[in-house]
């Protein structure tokens, strides 16, 4: 399986909201597998469709690696056309980080729980009510399908605070352990 490029947070896919799949194919079968892999080999712990170039509502995770003591191992997961139902509990700062925007972190408050319908791989449909390192993961790569990214949570001070590690990113100067699209050059 191939390891996708990863486009970078100034790519305008990931500004956008993305179109809805309409139907299973032999195609999307592919793509979900080379997400996982590409997901694994950047040592991430969710992709969205939109970071590799696709703006279609599909995003993978697996945040076994994260979870603490008494949150659910789910293992690898597949969300096809999810919906956020809900969201709940306090607003709770962590630490985000994003495969398209590499090495740079900062806090971000999310709601502690989660509730989202979506898909899986095979189009069974499912609800999950989700909190801790899953709930977030979810809410970070649902954001990827709405054309938001974690940036955007972030104060103008903050994103200052964050220019140069971008300005590297843009210049194509950032070096990562993964293939990354940085912003196309006028």
């Amino acid at each position: 399986m191939p390891i996708l490029p990863i486009v970078t947070y100034n790519d305008p896919i990931l500004l956008k909201k993305a179109e809805e799949i309409e139907e299973d194919s032999p195609e999307l079968q592919t793509l979900i597998d080379n997400m996982l892999e590409t997901m694994y080999n950047a040592d991430g712990v969710g992709l969205a469709a939109p970071q590799i170039g696709r703006s279609i509502k599909l995003f993978v995770m697996d945040t076994d690696a994260m979870i603490e003591e008494g949150e659910v191992p789910y293992g690898p997961m597949v969300f096809i056309n999810p919906l956020i139902l809900e969201k709940r509990g306090n607003k709770i700062p962590l630490e985000e980080g994003c495969l398209s925007i590499p090495e740079v972190n900062d806090k971000v408050f999310r709601p502690e729980t989660v509730i989202i319908e979506f898909f899986d791989r095979e189009f069974n449909k499912h609800r999950l009510e989700a909190g801790g390192w899953t709930s977030r993961v979810i809410q970070h790569e649902y954001d990827h399908l709405e054309g938001v990214l974690f940036l955007d949570y972030l104060s103008a001070f903050k994103k200052r605070l964050h220019k140069k590690e971008l300005e590297e990113i843009d210049s194509g100067d950032k070096k990562v352990k993964y293939p990354i699209v940085p912003k196309q050059k006028d």
